[in-house]
């Protein structure tokens, strides 16, 4: 049975028989919906559907995909109704999915996997179908999230994917006009630009909110055609949040690997020691970059858990992965998908994973030189100006475990985003395995695990009880695959005060791992 709550420093961290392997393996969509099997009692507040994405097929023919953001995009549903629940998935009908289900290879080239010329084309037909360039995927199966009525299923290229999230059917490929997380221009003729976009929900004319998007503030990158990976940034009252890490995407190599085959994504990346790590800020009414030269040591960052604003501080509570490699360097399948002591090997050598908590103050200069500018009472995080005018920053660490990653992070998003706030709820990831729901008190380190033996969940979505008053009250969902398990594939509800099991939704089929989603009431 599964253990309630636990402290952290208990909980089971070995998997020798190797289950883990099954959720980085392809399955079929389904044609219909799986009624599911429920024990215990579904909330009566949700009465809407999760909506999950990740990879789904990893492999077409003879040809597999290589790394872990390589595998086509899958779209899970748990539907609740009256108690009722079901279990649905399509695959979301990408070029990059048609085109390889076409011709029976990979078509086009994935973070982590190069395409080739067709074999079956003649000489010239392959020659010059080499040099014509690699086209952008559109193989997106990262997330799905809504812009205005309408829902997409997105990656981190510049191309978004409609879908109906009742049929799960693939409405529409769309190309965004500006990205996000690109080089759009020059500053003094020194940087690139990375620049942050607004969609605005609603538009009275009834107008597409994705034609109507603009750019609302501009960052300035460290390097010239190397603008940093940027998977997230974070959010204020007032304030945006965003962090510059030493990961950077060498714009002539990525521009390169356009007009020559040969290259994929993953070739594009570099990463520097020296170069630290910088932290912007910018005013979000109007849309203006505070000059700031907020600086610390050089970190990987995927995920943001919270950030607000007390006293003339701005408080950043992230993921963070110590030094300057690249994460993603290790979520190669071949490493996922060995034998448990080969997946520990692995990670003892990768960057090692923890919460931290950084202090911005808005005010740096009120303080003479070599003083810690940071007096919340709250935190032991320091700042400190120096004499080329950086202010140097040292984090708090929330919470720590070797090789133990507090990642996905999940907070109450309608009562305390970009507030000051106490839980944050996360997957936790076992030598990059993920095995456990956890979560952290944020003010006193206080942590509580969710586990059962030989079950893989995945990021776990709060949903708050709407009859609720404390910052706690509502439940915690997640997809759990369990390969050994009579029914596989299960969703978890959990009572987010203490992570006990309120109920489970069971079917009898397996699942792949996926990344992120949303609860649509």
């Amino acid at each position: 049975m599964h253990i309630l709550c636990t402290y952290y420093s208990n909980y089971n961290n070995k998997h020798p028989a190797g289950g883990y392997k099954k959720i980085f393996e392809t399955v079929e969509e389904l044609n219909e919906p799986l009624p599911a099997t429920v024990t215990g009692r579904i909330p009566s507040f949700i009465k809407g559907s999760l909506l999950r994405l990740g990879p789904g097929l990893f492999e077409v023919g003879s040809e597999p995909f290589y790394h872990l953001f390589d595998g086509q995009a899958l779209m899970h549903k748990f539907d609740f109704s009256n108690g009722q629940v079901t279990y649905f998935r399509k695959f979301v009908k990408t070029d990059a999915y048609v085109r390889a289900m076409t011709e029976k290879r990979v078509v086009i080239t994935e973070f982590g996997t190069c395409a080739y010329p067709d074999p079956c084309k003649n000489i010239f037909s392959r020659f010059f179908t080499y040099f014509k360039g690699v086209e952008v995927t559109d193989n997106c199966l990262v997330n799905v999230y809504p812009i205005g009525e309408d829902f997409y299923a997105v990656t981190e290229t510049n191309f978004i994917t409609k879908v109906n999230v009742e049929t799960l059917e693939t409405l529409k490929k769309v190309r965004q006009r500006l990205t996000v997380n690109g080089s759009s221009a020059h500053r003094e003729g020194r940087h690139e630009l990375m620049c942050l976009v607004k969609w605005q929900h609603t538009l009275p004319d009834k107008s597409d909110p994705i034609e109507k998007s603009k750019v609302v503030v501009q960052f300035p990158s460290a390097e010239r055609f190397k603008p940093s990976y940027v998977h997230s940034f974070g959010m204020t009252e007032n304030y945006f949040v965003f962090v510059e890490t030493p990961v950077k995407i060498h714009l002539l190599k990525f521009l390169s690997a356009w007009s020559i085959r040969g290259s994929n994504y993953m070739d594009c990346f570099e990463s520097d020691e020296e170069k630290g790590t910088w932290i912007h800020i910018a005013r979000k009414h109007p849309g203006e970059y505070i000059d700031y030269k907020f600086r610390t040591a050089a970190m990987g960052l995927f995920h943001h858990i919270n950030c607000y604003e007390d006293s003339g501080f701005i408080v950043v509570d992230l993921c963070a992965w110590k030094g300057f490699e690249f994460v993603y360097n290790y979520l190669w399948l071949a490493n996922l998908r060995a034998n448990w002591d080969e997946v520990k090997r692995n990670a003892m050598i990768a960057p090692q994973p923890e919460v931290r908590r950084y202090v911005l103050p808005l005010d740096p200069y009120r303080e003479e030189q070599g003083k810690n500018l940071v007096c919340l009472p709250y935190t032991t995080a320091t700042a400190t100006m120096r004499a080329d005018g950086t202010i140097w920053l040292e984090p708090e660490v929330l919470f720590s475990g070797p090789r133990q990653a507090f990642e996905f992070p999940q907070i109450n998003y309608k009562m305390n985003n970009g507030k000051n706030y106490t839980y944050a709820y996360a997957l936790g990831l076992n030598h990059f395995i993920p095995d456990r729901i956890c979560k952290l008190n944020v003010k006193t380190k206080e942590t509580w695990v969710w586990q059962e033996p030989d079950s893989y969940p995945s990021e776990p979505l709060f949903v708050q009880n709407p009859d609720g008053v404390d910052e706690d009250d509502g439940v915690l969902m997640t997809i759990v695959v369990s390969p050994g398990a009579q029914r596989p594939t299960f969703c978890l509800i959990l009572n987010a005060k203490d992570l006990s099991e309120i109920a489970r939704a069971e079917v009898d089929i397996m699942s792949p791992v996926t990344f992120h989603g949303m609860y649509k009431p």
